[in-house]
């Protein structure tokens, strides 16, 4: 890396800050005479169930309640692990005990309906909740027949496993079931969309399962993109570890799918050239999920414009939106920067309320992605509020170095691991 050495060093620094909380400059706990406001908050993940905790340490008084159809939160980090049979299913899965014990209210709905201007969400269990501020960490959907014959029955067929559940089981049953010697084909959308190095993971996760099960497959990458991030890192590491068994096309090549067949399991690029797999993944173009949509947040681009200084909805007055959801670049749609996101957010309505100055918005990101079980890369980065928008601070992040050792790679891998544990537990822990 060389002349990246010291931000190196920093964004490991800064990057466990985050994790910690540390960041915000958030304001004193001061207990309030009672519990004069309601914050609900719609989204049990990275976002959503942070500012849920955060905002209970910062306002021990106010009313919360978190809405989240799942008893237990998956989490799309380390889910490609789980495809390579590195990581068992439950231990991508999160309870909510932890955040019950301090006091929050937890209620396993979904939020089907917003009216900002009454200041209520109803939910499919038939309740309606009154809220002084929203909180909104709706998470992605998939943009069904955007792409030519991808729907909610192709995904059966062809899974897209871009949200953690069973349809990331789904494609491990069929990685299990396909024939050595078969093709997995994974088509991959242009930007923006949910973890922008997730896909090259993946590609890395599938090979190191057919290394150890199906030597003779291989793994054929469609991108819609002529670029992707950290490119260079990953195919060094694809071909140090994996040979010529990964082959990646981008969009410049004819990589761009413009056709799924489910069925048939084939896909048709741009220049009309047809593709069979025996494994078909479908990552479709996506869009912020239905909830923020239904609250009046998302414009024509189906995500949602927010004040880079507070993460409020720029349409919807005491409607803030943190997470994938949110049109918030160069911050990628990553689970630390959600998680980020939320703190901020948890330190902004503690202020309001209080009637405080605004705490000064800033942020970080680190994203881990595993090549093979002793070899880890990273990107990083700090972030804050210029304005309503959000900058990326100079020097201060970076990428792995390329033609490190193995035992830069392998203390990598370790601190993927490390940041996993230590974010859940920040988030979800007793």
């Amino acid at each position: 890396m060389s002349q990246h050495d010291n931000s190196y060093s920093r964004r490991q620094i800064l990057g466990g800050l985050a994790a910690g909380g540390l960041l915000l400059g958030a304001p004193a706990l001061v207990r309030a005479q009672q519990a004069s406001a309601h914050v609900v908050v719609v989204g049990g993940g990275f976002g959503g169930a942070t500012a849920a905790r955060y905002l209970r340490r910062y306002q021990p008084d106010v009313k919360i309640t978190l809405v989240e159809p799942a008893r237990r939160f998956y989490t799309c980090p380390f889910s490609n692990l789980y495809l390579a049979g590195l990581k068992e299913w439950e231990s991508l899965g999160h309870g909510f005990d932890g955040l019950r014990k301090l006091g929050i209210e937890v209620i396993h709905a979904s939020a089907e309906q917003v009216d900002a201007t009454a200041k209520t969400v109803k939910l499919s269990n038939g309740a309606t909740l009154r809220w002084d501020k929203l909180v909104l960490s709706p998470g992605v959907d998939m943009q069904w027949n955007k792409l030519q014959g991808y729907d909610e029955a192709a995904a059966e067929l062809a899974p897209h496993a871009w949200k953690a559940g069973p349809q990331t089981q789904l494609l491990k049953r069929q990685l299990a079931a396909m024939k050595d010697g078969g093709t997995f084909v994974m088509t991959i959308p242009e930007n923006p969309f949910r973890c922008p190095p997730g896909p090259y993971e993946r590609a890395a996760m599938v090979a190191y399962y057919f290394k150890q099960h199906k030597p003779k497959s291989k793994i054929l990458l469609l991108d819609a993109k002529t670029a992707f991030s950290k490119q260079a890192l990953f195919m060094q590491g694809w071909k140090a570890l994996y040979g010529d068994m990964i082959e990646w096309v981008g969009q410049i090549d004819d990589g761009e799918v413009v056709r799924v067949d489910a069925r048939k399991r084939q896909v048709e690029t741009a220049f009309g050239q047809i593709h069979q797999a025996d494994v078909l993944n479908v990552i479709p173009p996506q869009k912020a999920g239905f909830i923020a949509e239904r609250a009046g947040v998302t414009n024509g681009s189906g995500w949602v414009p927010v004040n880079g200084a507070t993460f409020e909805s720029s349409q919807v007055r005491d409607v803030f939106v943190v997470g994938d959801a949110t049109i918030a670049a160069p911050m990628p749609k990553s689970g630390f920067a959600a998680n980020t996101q939320g703190k901020l957010v948890a330190a902004v309505i503690s202020a309001q309320l209080r009637g405080q100055a605004l705490p000064q918005a800033s942020f970080a990101n680190t994203c881990y992605s595993l090549i093979g079980t002793d070899y880890g890369i990273s990107v990083a980065g700090v972030y804050k509020a210029e304005g309503n928008k959000v900058i990326e601070m100079p020097d201060s992040g970076g990428v792995s170095p390329l033609d490190a050792d193995a035992r830069f790679r392998r203390q990598e891998a370790l601190y993927g691991e490390g940041w996993y544990r230590a974010i859940t537990d920040d988030i979800w822990g007793a």
